[in-house]
């Protein structure tokens, strides 16, 4: 066996107490107690998030059942109810609805009430009509981006790509269609 002559990045100090991590019955590393507390918790909150994760779609599903049986539905339509449900909950990415999401935020953010918010936008040249139609999910036309820009904080070019863009997802399934790659056709988007 050859001497090893490289210096160790590892340093002990004498004073404090080290713990050993283990990973699959190997020591795998040392570290302060500190430290293994903080993977502890850590782990915890991630065992109790699954948990919660798991309740919250048992529930999901339990919901959908009974809406299914109440309105005499079969229950082969239960997978799509759930995935239409899960997608109107998530955060929308693009389009009307994302820019009414930042606009929500932003009232939040100015703790408003509604009524307060409407005057807010209409002191930015924002009719309160055109904010009803944003947040019904209207398509939102280029003159209205100059006002959200100011009320959203946000530069024109950034809520543009708000407004028009597309998700990953989207983008990987229309290249499937159109049989080319994501590249190609994120070229053709911005051009």
């Amino acid at each position: 066996m050859r001497p090893n002559n490289q210096t160790l990045r590892l340093q002990l100090n004498h004073y404090r107490s080290y713990i050993a991590i283990s990973c699959e019955d190997m020591e795998v590393g040392f570290c302060t107690p500190e430290f293994a507390a903080k993977m502890v918790e850590i782990f915890n909150e991630y065992e109790r998030l699954h948990e919660e994760n798991e309740m919250l779609n048992k529930a999901l599903k339990l919901a959908c059942i009974d809406l299914l049986k109440q309105a005499g539905i079969s229950m082969n339509h239960l997978d799509r109810r759930i995935q239409d449900y899960l997608d109107k909950a998530k955060r929308p990415e693009h389009g009307a609805r994302a820019i009414a999401f930042l606009l929500r935020e932003r009232q939040q953010a100015l703790d408003i009430s509604n009524r307060e918010f409407v005057r807010f936008c209409a002191s930015y040249k924002l009719a309160p009509q055109q904010l009803k139609d944003i947040f019904q999910g209207k398509d939102i036309p280029d003159s209205q981006l100059k006002s959200l820009s100011r009320i959203l904080g946000k530069s024109v070019e950034e809520l543009i790509e708000v407004r028009d863009g597309f998700s990953d997802s989207e983008l990987n399934r229309l290249a499937r269609i159109l049989g080319t790659s994501n590249e190609d056709l994120a070229q053709v988007f911005s051009s």
